[in-house]
This record gives structure tokens, sequence and C-alpha cells, in this order.
């Protein structure tokens, strides 16, 4: 009895270690979705990037011809 349940139990565990190929299939629906994410979440990291990188230089740029419009403004009178 004991060689039928040891026979049987690496009989199994061959079988999780073998596994056959899945020959799945993903519809256009399914796989066009996956795509649309994937591009969208690529597009919200790049304009993540540019945001930070945009917006401390156009305050740095704001701030300086601010100055500079001052300066030229009292320079006038």
């Amino acid at each position: 009895m004991r060689s039928i349940t040891t026979c049987a139990a690496a009989l199994g565990l061959l079988a999780f270690l073998l596994p056959m190929p899945a020959a799945a299939y993903i519809g256009p629906g399914a796989g066009l979705s996956a795509i649309g994410s994937l591009v969208a979440l690529i597009g919200a990291f790049f304009l993540l990037l540019a945001g930070f990188v945009w917006y401390p230089v156009k305050r740095l740029l704001r701030g300086r011809s601010g100055a500079a419009g001052e300066s030229a403004h009292s320079a006038k009178k």
C-alpha cells in the first residue's frame, strides 16, 4: 500500500514539475486594453518627469524676467 501512495505522490510531483505549455488566446479587446493601459502608464510617467523639471524652470525664468522688468522700469524714471 505504501509503494502505491509513494508512486502516486511521485507522479503528482512530476506532473507539477513538467507543466505543459498553455495554448492561450488573448482576444483583441483584452489585448488592446492592455496595450492602452501600458501606453497610458508610460505617458503618465513622462509627464510626471516633465512636470518636475519644467515647473521649477518656469518659476525661475518668471522670477528672472520679473526682476529684469522692474530694473528696466526703474531706469525709465
